[in-house]
């Protein structure tokens, strides 16, 4: 099935470049689904596993929305919380793809209760658009390993793109692979960039102002949309191409 193998590269090379991004360094999984079928295609953990930055199609195993394994290598198995990744596909129709990372300073910001702050405008408007919308939080810090801490984790989310997880990491959700992964991207960028501004002194948000500014402009640019309202770019559209090009290409993978 070449598309089917296609799709294992795609998703193998969004854990290399979120991994060489240090959005997680060994432990962190993406899933796809697969679609008209109850399936997705997740990283694996176990014994023949290797880091995130490392991932390879040989790391992709299949698995049902019960978190079965159904296909992969022997010495694969399905990570303790894939649960993170099929509690939100069932409950979110339009989801194709989810990313659950270790980025340190967003684990920072939820270990000090500190809100990730709306401190730039044109700088970095893809991650100004998960501040502008608020980030809910995932307050447990246990790992997601069954069906009930998951949907507490979907509940939490708000069917929102992000959730922060209190002392753990992050979850986000998209209509792509490479859209839920740009999403991780921005919101680790979000948190870097409110971290530098806490060691330089007392960080101040954009004005009231501006912000309803870059909210107006993002109505104009997604009328109607659901999802990529709230998103980096909308999954399929060359804003998404380019940003993705340019990621991929700096970490060695283009």
């Amino acid at each position: 099935m070449p598309d089917l193998e296609a799709t294992k590269e795609r998703l193998a090379r969004a854990c290399r470049v979120a991994g060489k991004l240090n959005l997680a360094d060994e432990a962190g999984h993406i899933s796809v689904r697969l679609p008209s079928s109850e399936q997705i295609l997740i990283k694996a953990r176990g014994p023949g596993e290797v880091g995130v930055r490392f991932t390879d199609v040989r790391d992709i195993i299949t698995v049902d929305l019960e978190g079965r394994k159904l296909e992969g290598a022997d010495d694969l198995n399905v990570p303790n919380e894939v649960f993170i990744h099929t509690c939100i596909y069932q409950a979110r129709a339009e989801i194709q793809s989810v990313v659950h990372m270790h980025p340190p300073s967003v684990v920072l910001f939820t270990i000090c209760d500190l809100p990730l702050l709306p401190l730039y405008g044109a700088f970095d408007p893809p991650s100004l658009a998960l501040a502008l919308d608020g980030i809910p939080t995932f307050d447990r810090s246990v790992l997601v390993s069954d069906e009930e801490l998951g949907n507490q984790l979907v509940e939490a989310m708000q069917g929102q793109p992000a959730c922060l997880m209190r002392g753990h990491g992050i979850a986000t959700a998209g209509g792509s692979v490479e859209q839920a992964t740009l999403t991780a991207i921005a919101l680790n960028r979000l948190a870097e960039m409110n971290e530098r501004a806490h060691r330089l002194g007392a960080p101040r948000p954009i004005s009231d102002q501006d912000q309803d500014v870059f909210r107006r402009f993002r109505s104009r640019t997604h009328p109607g949309a659901e999802v990529s309202t709230h998103q980096p770019a909308a999954a399929g559209s060359s804003r998404l191409a380019v940003s993705w090009r340019y990621y991929c290409r700096l970490v060695g993978e283009d």
